[in-house]
């Protein structure tokens, strides 16, 4: 064999397997706009670690909706709130479904199975979604207010505590995430976690939540779209993600050994797997069981934190000032008197203005920037372009709650926008998703939220911290501590807090003690 022989053989095999990684799971769409990419990558190292800013900024050029390549994998982003309104829920039950994911799903997931949220359609997914659907409606919803009412004063107390009459500057994080995790517990196990903020078992599901959390994100595992990158030799998202996922399995299923024992000695307490477990007419398996469970103690910590800190960041800037003293009087103009909005906040939303405070802060701190991604079980017609079945969608939301066409100045925090909507009716935002796949948990999830902010608007004044230096980023997206992350992680930062009446406060968090006392 001659030399040129040779290189031409090496050639032609370089050519064949460079076409072959090359290759996307979809055919490119036809009339679709297509952001160009390279080979085998595609549009990865285009959007970096940033994904729905970059996306984001195509659409002038692009249109907003358009066709990407993430290696090997072929993508829809929508990336206005009209496109996504369109896609996601007049197409709904096209747009049902959702990916496989290698590191998530072949992985992590591999012992515990998946959570409702990360499941394929079908009719497994279905029974579980009616099942957690129903536990979260708004009647269900309202039963577990007493849980809310806890939480909320638990936090509110030991924030007053520790921030020793205003003198001590304090980092919000643990006190709402342990807020959030208690309230799913509680619900789901009919447990909480009885300790402080730094409780090991706490920090323990916190951090592993958050990182399993990331092994789900579109934009932190290119070994998702890119096979060759699953190589043991090559891959350390493997190992990192096997030992997460049996850090996960330990607690997991101490929790649920923990409520077979309360049943078995009959000292449980009402809560969703507990009910299914005693129902001899269930008809959910152990995996399905456990993927209740799975749902349940990762997206209250996906959301709700996230929100609730960064909110009470911007509360501590000069604007933030001012929002407060509306919502103070607005707060006082409907409850009068003493301790009454401490009490009716967990039985009605009569605050229009905390209302649109939750609303704008949904928007404004979209916490899961580019949402869980969907699969497409029939052909979808955007415009005059058929995308076909098999789809892979993305929602760029926070570029659709960013879109100027929708919202007016929509970087501006401004909550007066939902004053106008009240009964808060149609697409708000795309905060908790859309369409037929969206978060189950929306109900409780602002409930959580109103009763927390009404709460500490009537508890607190939230000022700026002592050091500049540890002053929050009030930016959506430059507020991220891992910018590949599924979901919003605040830097840390720090805010000082004024107790309005130590008095008042001290007698609402005994009456609320009272009526928890059995939780």
């Amino acid at each position: 064999m001659t030399f040129q022989t040779i290189v031409f053989a090496i050639l032609a095999l370089a050519y064949f397997m460079v076409r072959w990684l090359n290759r996307t799971d979809i055919a490119k769409i036809k009339g679709l706009p297509e952001i160009p990419g390279i080979p085998i990558f595609g549009n990865l190292l285009q959007l970096g670690d940033h994904h729905a800013k970059v996306a984001g900024s195509w659409v002038k050029k692009y249109g907003p909706v358009f066709q990407v390549r993430l290696g090997n994998r072929r993508i829809v982003f929508a990336n206005t709130f009209d496109s996504v309104k369109e896609l996601w829920i007049k197409n709904q039950s096209a747009l049902i479904s959702r990916p496989t994911l290698y590191t998530f799903h072949s992985v992590v997931s591999s012992s515990q199975g998946f959570t409702i949220g990360t499941s394929p359609w079908d009719e497994s997914c279905k029974q579980r979604r009616k099942a957690a659907a129903t536990a979260l409606n708004r009647p269900a919803v309202q039963s577990y207010m007493p849980i809310i009412d806890l939480e909320s004063n638990v936090s509110i107390r030991d924030i007053a505590n520790d921030s020793k009459g205003g003198s001590v500057d304090l980092d919000l994080r643990r006190y709402f995430h342990r807020f959030a995790l208690n309230t799913s517990l509680t619900l789901n196990y009919g447990i909480r976690i009885d300790g402080s903020i730094d409780d090991a078992l706490l920090r323990e599901i916190v951090h592993v939540e958050r990182v399993v959390s990331n092994f789900r994100s579109t934009s932190n595992n290119w070994q998702d779209y890119i096979p060759l990158l699953r190589l043991p030799l090559i891959s350390k998202q493997n190992k990192s993600a096997g030992q997460y996922r049996a850090r996960r399995d330990a607690y997991m299923t101490k929790l649920l050994d923990m409520l077979k024992q309360r049943i078995a000695e009959g000292t449980d307490k009402p809560c969703i797997t507990g009910n299914i477990l005693k129902d001899p007419e269930a008809k959910l398996n152990d995996v399905e069981i456990k993927s209740i469970c799975l749902t349940m103690v990762s997206a209250g910590i996906d959301t709700v934190p996230g929100n609730l800190i960064m909110a009470l960041a911007y509360l501590s800037s000069p604007h933030g000032q001012e929002i407060q003293e509306r919502a103070y009087q607005e707060i006082m103009n409907v409850y009068p008197n003493d301790g009454e909005a401490w009490e009716k906040c967990l039985v009605e939303e009569k605050v229009p203005y905390v209302s649109a405070f939750v609303k704008e802060t949904l928007r404004f701190w979209t916490v899961i920037p580019v949402s869980l991604p969907r699969t497409s079980i029939k052909d979808i017609k955007w415009h005059d372009v058929v995308i076909p079945a098999g789809t892979t969608f993305y929602m760029n939301a926070w570029a659709a709650d960013y879109d100027v066409t929708h919202f007016k100045d929509p970087a501006q925090f401004i909550p007066e926008r939902y004053l106008d909507n009240p009964d808060g009716t149609g697409t708000l935002h795309y905060a908790y998703g859309a369409g037929s796949r969206m978060c189950a948990g929306t109900h409780l999830a602002n409930r959580a939220l109103y009763t927390a902010f009404l709460r500490i608007f009537t508890a607190f004044k939230i000022v700026p911290g002592k050091n500049p230096r540890e002053a929050p980023i009030l930016d959506a997206l430059e507020c991220n501590a891992i910018p590949t992350s599924l979901t919003t992680e605040p830097k840390e930062f720090k805010v000082g807090f004024g107790v309005r009446n130590q008095e008042s406060l001290n007698q609402w968090m005994k009456e609320s003690d009272e009526r928890t006392k059995d939780l």
